[in-house]
């Protein structure tokens, strides 16, 4: 039984960890296709152009909201471990 919970932490500490990484990576390559949008328009101008990253940004963005709901609010798994334990104590009571 301990063996199996240290197992499941393993998982959770392993999801977190990537998402972690992947939050990082998110973060770096943003600020880095920002920065080519800001530097390549014509800033003598005060046009800035179309954002293209903007689209980037909402792309991954969106993945990584769904990595972080993997990582944080627990998987089918979890939940079907959380639903019977609920079960049980109503049936116990």
């Amino acid at each position: 039984m301990e063996s199996e919970k240290d197992e499941r932490l393993w998982k959770i500490a392993r999801k977190r960890a990537e998402f972690k990484k992947s939050l990082y990576g998110y973060i770096v390559v943003n600020i880095f296709l920002w920065g080519i949008w800001w530097f390549t328009q014509g800033k003598d101008s005060g046009y800035r152009g179309y954002p293209w990253p903007i689209w980037v940004m909402l792309g991954w963005g969106l993945g990584i909201a769904f990595q972080y709901f993997k990582a944080y609010n627990g998987d089918k798994e979890d939940l079907t471990n959380q639903e019977y334990e609920r079960l049980k104590r109503e049936k116990e009571n």
